[in-house]
Order: C-alpha cells, then sequence, then structure tokens
C-alpha cells in the first residue's frame, strides 16, 4: 500500500503537470506586462491609468476584480464553452459562492500586499523581492490562503452544513486535503507572485487578476479529483 502522504504528493505534482501548458503561457504572459512597463512608454502610461484607477477605488477594486476573475469569467465560459449556452441551476450556485468567495480574497489578498508594503517598502530589489516572495509562500498561504480554500470549497461540497467540519481542523485533513493545493501553489505561484511584486504596489492587484484565472482552473481540477477519489 502506498504512504498516505504519497497521494496527497501525487494530487498536486499531477495538477502542475496538467496545466503546466496554460500555466507557462499566462507566466509568459504576466512577464511581458512587467516588461512592457518598464521598456514601452504607451504600455507604462496605460498601466499607471489602470494603477489610478486601483488608487481610487481602493479595496473596490480588489474585490470586484477577485468576483469577476473569480465567479463570473469562469462559471461563464463553463456555460458558453462546456455547456452550449445552456445555464442550469449548478451555474448560479457556484456563481454566488465564488462571488462571495473570490470578492473576499481579493480583499484578502489587497491587504497582504498593502502590509508587504509597509514591512518591506515598495522598493524593487532582490532582497524586498526575496522577504516578500517568502511571505507571500511560506506563511501567507499555507497558514491562510490554502486552508481557507479548501475549507470553502469542501464546505460548499457538504452542502453549506456544519455536520462533518470538525474534521477539517485536524493536522490529517491538512495532509490529505490541504497539502495538495500547498503543492500545485508552489509549483505555479512561486513564479507569479515575483513577477507580481515585481510592480509597482497599485499594479500588484491588476496582475494577480491574470494569475487568479489560472489559480481558478487549478483549484477546479484539484478538488474535482477528489471528489473523484470519494
Amino acid at each position: 500500500m502506498n504512504d498516505p502522504i504519497d497521494k496527497p504528493l501525487f494530487i498536486g505534482l499531477k495538477a502542475v503537470r496538467a496545466n503546466l501548458i496554460p500555466g507557462l503561457i499566462i507566466q509568459t504572459g504576466m512577464l511581458a506586462v512587467v516588461l512592457a512597463y518598464y521598456w514601452h512608454e504607451p504600455t507604462r502610461i496605460w498601466l499607471n491609468e489602470l494603477a489610478e484607477w486601483k488608487a481610487r477605488l481602493g479595496y473596490l477594486f480588489s474585490v470586484t476584480l477577485g468576483m469577476f476573475v473569480g465567479a463570473l469569467l469562469p462559471e461563464g465560459l463553463k456555460v458558453l464553452v462546456f455547456q452550449r449556452g445552456k445555464v442550469r441551476r449548478e451555474n448560479f450556485e457556484n456563481f454566488v459562492f465564488g462571488t462571495i468567495f473570490w470578492g473576499f480574497m481579493g480583499a484578502s489578498v489587497d491587504t497582504l500586499y498593502r502590509l508587504q508594503t509597509v514591512w518591506f517598502g515598495s522598493a524593487v530589489t532582490f532582497s524586498v523581492l526575496v522577504k516578500k516572495v517568502a511571505v507571500d509562500q511560506f506563511l501567507y498561504n499555507p497558514l491562510w490562503a490554502a486552508p481557507l480554500s479548501v475549507w470553502a470549497y469542501e464546505w460548499k461540497n457538504l452542502g453549506y452544513t456544519t455536520a462533518g467540519m470538525s474534521g477539517f481542523f485536524t493536522l490529517g485533513f491538512y495532509r490529505a486535503q490541504i497539502l495538495p493545493v500547498l503543492i500545485a501553489t508552489w509549483g505555479v505561484w512561486l513564479v507569479m507572485v515575483t513577477i507580481i511584486y515585481s510592480l509597482p504596489s497599485l499594479l500588484q492587484i491588476p496582475l494577480f487578476g491574470l494569475a487568479l484565472t489560472f489559480w481558478v482552473l487549478i483549484m477546479t481540477y484539484i478538488i474535482s479529483q477528489k471528489s473523484a477519489s470519494r
């Protein structure tokens, strides 16, 4: 019999491998945005205007972006591409859940980025990037983002009942259910957050929105694998 930790490792690595090509495409696109910001004047002007919108709207910008990218976009694509334009009840339910959850996560990430700027400054230097990426990936994600994401989706899959939720807060649950998400996170987001933190603070949330598009696909894949294994 396989070691019980092998399965979480396998699921996480399989998710990264299955989405390697689209991930590389999006990472390349994000890198192109950063390079264009520093080397292409028209792009820099346009992105600075986007930064002004972020400055004016504050958390409203990040919450709205999270709702659009995490809920409206993936569910809309599902209806148009996979369901041939037919809207089902589950689409509405998924949209409501995604709107609340990803709107909240948009605000959560915005808070992290603001705190990182306070703690480490806004300069784009090697030492600052290392600190921000380390806090993001090895503190924020293992202690907050990954557990909260898995708990929320598992609660949704349980029909929003509290029965069985006590098992969420155990080492076994963390190893079996949250560890695959962390592996997928580190396999994809180490590059993504490095690129994100390479832009000025006000542009980090818009670039996060692009990265979130890919991450929703990763999360959907992992959840579907766990559901199929039950």
